[in-house]
């Protein structure tokens, strides 16, 4: 009998069979009738806030934001401020070293707009250099997948376009901070003596980011980053033409090239934004936004339409059949990932569109090939139609503005390089290329990568046209479509509140019949999956991914700031 459904309304046999198979204590579903709210990751409770909010992951970037909000700054003020003391206080994951990207939603135009502030590869970096080299993929750390960073170009077209504070203003947190020193946050400190070996390689990281130049900071440790504090102060005084064709991006193109990577001066002086039009599907009534490639956000929308049809409230929240229609759902909207989404330019000449692979008829295909008795060992990506470590923080301010926004190195420190006397790291996005030819991310000059950093928002339809109503993401390189996914299942099928939604546990799919499971996702789920054919292993503390999360209220603003990280939400 062929247990494939591909626009099932209702469960399978083989489904039904597994949903009670049920998701344990930690994980029932909640209980809104009664007014209690379900036990959780955490139980913490979600922020409402008359005003405005922020959401950050280290309380000192958020208290940085909301300080701003209360003196009159906007939500993009908020998060741009934010942003810089992360790169102080979480410097493994984010910084003018990295690249971002945000969705904004412009209470003044009542419209989203969309900002893609990532960098791209030096101009001599090519695949016959990389093979040259004896490389057969691409290399993750070291000099080579250095790329220009495109981080602080965002954060001054932000401001320029839609803050009301300086470039400078919004330095001014992270400046004090870096040079008084913090004392580290302990899951933080954790993250950061992970990488104290790699650290160790290169002469800057180690004078920067270890203590005596041998070991991370310990939490509650007090630490200070001078260097960065100089940077800023540079950039605070010179514009951030400093980095794109001044001084700074000189002595950073030359370090790098010295080392063996592909930068040139002229490659900084080279680096713009672009303001890009979001891309977006419908789910359950709402429309779900991302931008377009070259980040992954498409793979969150195809995830969603393929599930759509499915009755998933019915199967139950984490049980085994619901986990196995999305794992089913994410092998094959990241089969289509990693054949058609690459530099836009690249898949503009290839004839490929982000749109095209969210095609009802491209879906409904798609859709057809899940077997609900059975896991996939794997799936091959569809015909397109053709014709990251990360921060994530989210801010809304008093005349509705709210952003969603984005900040990464890629890897824990990126390409662990510090040119010395800067004091920030520069990110290994180039290890986002692939060296297989002939695809729209395979490597080359002046390219930008694939991403995986992708911020998400969602809007409704109200009496004046479309609403803000969620703005959100998921930290954690490829969790973060899946990541997109469960939140948004956990709030429009389950009905969760906020907090709740970012609590409840996750699964991960890595590759092959690999799924990870959080561990409060009780032992019969993990027999279920077991018996489906997935191959079912415990996902580890940090590789469930980190959420922030804003929802506008009929008045006012609930936040919610996901318990796997440091940080908090807050609001005045």
């Amino acid at each position: 009998m062929n247990s494939r459904l591909p626009f099932a309304i209702v469960p399978a046999p083989a489904l039904l069979a597994l949903m009670t198979a049920g998701a344990g204590p930690l994980l029932s579903q909640t209980s809104s009738a009664t007014n209690q709210r379900a036990p959780s990751m955490a139980g913490r409770s979600t922020v409402y806030a008359p005003r405005g909010v922020i959401a950050t992951s280290q309380p000192l970037a958020t208290a940085a934001g909301l300080a701003v909000l209360q003196r009159g700054g906007n939500a993009i003020d908020a998060a741009v401020t934010a942003a810089a003391v992360l790169n102080v206080v979480e410097p493994h994951m984010t910084g003018v070293g990295g690249d971002m990207f945000a969705l904004f939603w412009s209470a003044r135009e009542r419209k989203l707009v969309g900002l893609n502030a990532s960098g791209r590869s030096g101009s001599l970096m090519t695949r016959d250099e990389l093979v040259k080299r004896g490389r057969d993929r691409m290399p993750v750390f070291g000099p080579e997948p250095i790329t220009v960073p495109g981080a602080l170009s965002g954060w001054a077209a932000l401001l320029e376009k839609y803050g009301t504070i300086s470039l400078a203003d919004a330095l001014a947190p992270a400046i004090r901070i870096a040079e008084e020193g913090f004392p580290v946050t302990p899951i933080i400190a954790g993250q950061w003596a992970d990488e104290t070996e790699r650290l160790a390689h290169d002469p800057g990281a180690r004078a920067t980011y270890l203590i005596e130049g041998k070991r991370a900071p310990h939490p509650g440790e007090w630490f200070r980053n001078p260097d960065l504090a100089r940077t800023f102060k540079r950039i605070a005084a010179e514009g951030p033409g400093v980095l794109y064709g001044g001084g700074l991006g000189r002595e950073i193109a030359d370090a790098v090239r010295a080392m063996g990577g592909f930068l040139t001066p002229e490659d900084f002086a080279r680096q713009k934004v672009e303001w890009v039009t979001p891309i977006s599907a419908p789910f359950k009534g709402h429309t779900v936004w991302e931008l377009p490639p070259a980040n992954q956000g498409v793979a969150a929308l195809e995830m969603l339409k393929i599930l759509e049809p499915y009755d998933l409230k019915t199967l139950g929240h984490n049980s085994a059949a619901y986990l196995h229609l999305l794992i089913e759902a994410k092998k094959l909207a990241y089969a289509d990932l990693g054949r058609w989404v690459g530099d836009p330019d690249a898949m503009r000449a290839a004839g490929v569109r982000a749109e095209r692979l969210l095609d009802d008829r491209f879906i409904a295909q798609r859709r057809s090939l899940i077997d609900t008795g059975h896991a996939a060992e794997r799936m091959e990506p569809g015909n397109a139609l053709t014709a990251s470590e990360t921060i994530y923080l989210t801010a809304a301010d008093s005349a509705g503005n709210m952003v969603s926004f984005i900040n990464s190195l890629f890897e824990a420190f990126g390409s662990g390089i510090v040119v010395p006397g800067t004091g920030f790291a520069l990110q290994d996005r180039g290890a986002g290329f692939t060296l297989q030819e002939g695809l729209p991310n395979t490597v080359g000059p002046n390219k930008r990568p694939f991403h995986t950093i992708i911020p998400a928002f969602v809007t409704r339809p109200g009496p004046g046209g479309e609403e803000p109503w969620l703005s959100f993401g998921v930290m954690g390189g490829a969790i973060q479509p899946q990541g997109h996914v469960q939140v948004l299942l956990n709030l429009l099928v389950f009905g969760m509140d906020l907090q709740e939604a970012i609590d409840a546990a996750r699964f991960r799919h890595f590759s092959g019949l690999e799924v990870g499971l959080e561990a409060p996702i009780g032992d019969a789920v993990r027999a279920g999956l077991t018996r489906l054919g997935h191959h079912v292993v415990l996902l580890p503390p940090g590789s469930a991914g980190g959420s922030q999360a804003i929802m506008r209220l009929t008045r006012g603003w609930a936040a919610g700031s996901d318990p796997r990280k440091d940080g908090m939400a807050a609001g005045w």
